[in-house]
Formats: structure tokens, C-alpha cells, sequence
């Protein structure tokens, strides 16, 4: 779990990457093409993190009845500390930077406009994000929210396995339909991928893939993403391969801890930067932008060979560890992943 975390978050980690190296690569074109390439896998990232999400807090759900003010407040845990220290730097470097600044002009559109965003809201909604990455955590409190309705009202825990992954694959197939027809907002379906994900592990329904498959899986799923998708429909499609990829990735993972590709997603380095990932995820795009600020000032554009940005990836890979590194021991581990103390009612 740890490792494909790590995984998805050097993912993201491409993506923003690849998209400050394009000034320098604009005029080299097997460069600019490897930085496009990377820009649009690393984009898979976030449908990966969704996957992950899915398959814990529905196993989670499944698990024990909880009550929803419990639950919800757990989830609001695990996401605020770490956010609102990110906000609070923003809005700051937004005040010092009012060029650089995403914030609208006037008391009231600025107000509004921050706590909307405090409240999560861009991403399922048209409003532009502050922090780069926060539109994907709509989607993760939508999910939080919807989950607990669906499972009370259509009573899934009193329901056979077979009954739960036939609703949520027709459930899944019917949004699928929608959103090619009429657009949407497809990756939500990648919660339902982990949805039956552990569905398939807890009641075993298919078996599992074996390592080769999982490994094919994997690049299929992310060399299909480089192909010219035009359209609702050629997206809609493009995102059930992927759901596809990452199931059967995780499936293998998850049921053969000992198999080839789960020891490669063990790897120590990459489990580490996993541990971290929601605030890797939150910060790193903030110091990388900081160190191109710096790089343009020293290499103008066009003065460098064809393979620097690929030699400045491990650099820049390391700056943005230590600064996320920092907010993960100093705010996400201690207020977000301590045990909640339990309070001691005098006898």
C-alpha cells in the first residue's frame, strides 16, 4: 500500500515537473516529446490515489457500523492539518506575490474565492484551485460523503458479495455511459475500481492475476494514456482501461505479497515517500516552482543541451522531498495519524 502510494505521488510528481521543464524542451523535439509523454502518465497519479482511497475507506465502512458524525470527523482529520498549514502558505506567498497570486481582486470575491477553496470545493466545481493539486480532494470528500448514504440506504452490509460487485459494476457502467455522453467527471469511478477491489480480495470472486499480467497491465493502462483521445467518449474509454490497469496492478499486489511486483512496490525508498504522500502530494509543487523561478534567472531559455531537464529530475525529485518531509513530521504525522486519545471517565 505504502510503496504504490509512493508510487502514485512521483507520478504527480512528473506532471508539475514536466510541466516547468516545457520552456526549456519547447524547442527540442524528441525533449519536448519525453516531457509531454511524462506530463500525461504522471497524470494517472491521482486516478491511482482515488483506487487506494476507494478500497480503504470502503473497507473500512464494511467493516463496522460507525456513526457518521465519528466517521466524518475522522476524515476531516486526516485532511485538515496537513491542508491548512499549505492554505495558510499560499494565501501568504499570494500576499507577498500579488503576480503570482490566483486571488481575485475585492474583499468579498477574495473572501469568497478563500473559503471556498479552504472548504475543498474546486474540482467537482468550476472554481479555480489556490493549491495546484486540491481540486482531486473534492472528489475524496465526495466520496467520504456519498459512501456511508449508499451503504445505509441500499443496506449493502446485509447483501451478498456477488449482489454488492453486480450494483456497483452496473452502478459504475451506467456513470461510465453518462460521462460519455454528456462529459463529467469520470475519475470518480476509480473509487468504485476500489470498490471491487477489495471486494475481489475479501470474498475472492476472480482470481488473482499473476505478475506478468499485472505488470502489462500497468503499461498498457499508461502507454494508452499517450494516445490522442478526442471527445467524452474517447475519454470515458480511456479511463476504464486505465481502471482496468489498476485493478488488476493492485489486485496482484495486494494477493501476492511476495510476488514479483509487489516486492518491487516494497522498495524501502518508495514505501517511505508513500508513508508521506499526502503531504508530498500537498507541498512539492510550491519549491519546485521556487527552484525554476531560480533556474530561469541563471540558464535562460533555449541555452541548455536536450538532456537537462532529464538530469535535473533527481535534484529537483530531492528538494521537494525535504520541505514535504518537514510538514509530514512536524503537523501530518502528529495531528493527522496519532491514535485519537480516548477520553477516561472518572468511576
Amino acid at each position: 500500500m505504502e510503496g504504490l502510494r509512493g508510487f502514485a505521488v512521483a507520478l504527480v510528481f512528473l506532471v508539475h515537473y514536466a510541466t516547468l521543464t516545457g520552456p526549456w524542451t519547447a524547442g527540442q523535439v524528441v525533449a519536448a516529446r519525453l516531457v509531454s509523454a511524462l506530463q500525461t502518465i504522471g497524470n494517472t497519479g491521482v486516478d491511482l490515489f482515488f483506487v487506494l482511497s476507494g478500497y480503504l475507506i470502503y473497507g473500512s465502512l464494511m467493516e463496522r457500523e460507525q456513526a457518521f458524525p465519528t466517521y466524518f470527523r475522522r476524515r476531516l482529520r486526516r485532511l485538515y492539518p496537513a491542508f491548512s498549514i499549505v492554505f495558510l502558505l499560499y494565501v501568504l506567498l499570494s500576499l507577498a506575490m500579488p503576480s503570482q497570486s490566483k486571488i481575485p481582486l475585492g474583499a468579498g470575491a477574495a473572501s469568497l474565492y478563500l473559503v471556498q477553496n479552504f472548504m475543498m470545493l474546486p474540482g467537482l466545481l468550476p472554481i479555480e484551485p489556490m493549491i495546484v493539486v486540491a481540486w482531486s480532494l473534492s472528489y475524496e470528500v465526495f466520496y467520504y460523503l456519498v459512501l456511508p448514504a449508499v451503504i445505509s440506504v441500499v443496506g449493502l452490509r446485509s447483501r451478498s458479495s456477488a449482489w454488492r460487485v453486480g450494483f456497483f459494476v452496473v452502478t459504475a457502467l451506467l456513470f461510465a455511459g453518462l460521462c460519455a455522453w454528456r462529459g463529467g467527471h469520470i475519475r470518480l469511478i476509480m473509487f468504485a475500481v476500489g470498490i471491487l477491489l477489495h471486494e475481489a480480495l475479501r470474498h475472492r470472486f476472480v482470481r488473482a492475476p499473476g505478475s506478468r499480467a499485472a505488470w502489462w497491465a500497468l503499461g498498457l493502462g499508461l502507454g494508452l494514456t499517450l494516445q490522442p483521445f478526442v471527445g467524452s467518449l474517447a475519454y470515458t474509454l480511456r479511463t476504464l482501461f486505465l481502471a482496468v490497469a489498476f485493478f488488476v496492478l493492485c489486485h496482484n499486489c495486494f494477493a501476492m505479497p511476495r510476488g514479483g511486483v509487489a516486492i518491487a512496490f516494497s522498495w524501502a525508498p518508495l514505501r517511505w515517500l508513500g508513508n508521506m504522500s499526502y503531504s508530498y502530494y500537498l507541498l512539492h509543487s510550491l519549491p519546485l516552482k521556487a527552484a525554476f523561478l531560480g533556474v530561469a534567472m541563471l540558464l535562460p531559455v533555449g541555452s541548455v543541451s536536450p538532456l537537462w531537464w532529464l538530469l535535473m529530475l533527481p535534484p529537483m525529485l530531492l528538494l521537494t522531498i525535504l520541505p514535504s518531509a518537514l510538514l509530514f513530521l512536524a503537523v501530518e504525522r502528529p495531528f493527522s495519524l496519532a491514535p485519537a486519545r480516548r477520553r477516561v471517565v472518572p468511576a
